[in-house]
């Protein structure tokens, strides 16, 4: 495989993943019948957002590499607090 063919197809599968997200979030709230971000909406964000940033790297894109880096640590973020929050919750008391 060409080495252009291979970036094209990182760059497209980086967005499909980041598009993902928003299709498990409408499908998620659309069960629930209510606004909901699942923690699988945040997995799909962080995969997309790195296979995309490694794409921006490659293409030397600043612009979209700021852009993805950024959103990263969104991502992980709301992933950390979402850990930290169940580990709490699964802690015996003390």
């Amino acid at each position: 495989m060409e080495t252009d063919t291979l970036w094209l197809a990182i760059g497209f599968t980086g967005q499909a993943l980041f598009s993902a997200r928003f299709l498990v979030q409408w499908i998620y709230s659309e069960r629930r019948r209510r606004s909901v971000v699942p923690v699988y909406f945040w997995y799909f964000s962080l995969a997309g957002g790195a296979t995309l940033l490694a794409y921006a790297i490659h293409r030397l894109d600043p612009v979209f590499i700021v852009g993805q880096a950024g959103g990263l640590l969104i991502y992980s973020r709301n992933l950390y607090f979402i850990w930290r929050e169940r580990r709490e919750r699964l802690a015996p008391p003390g």
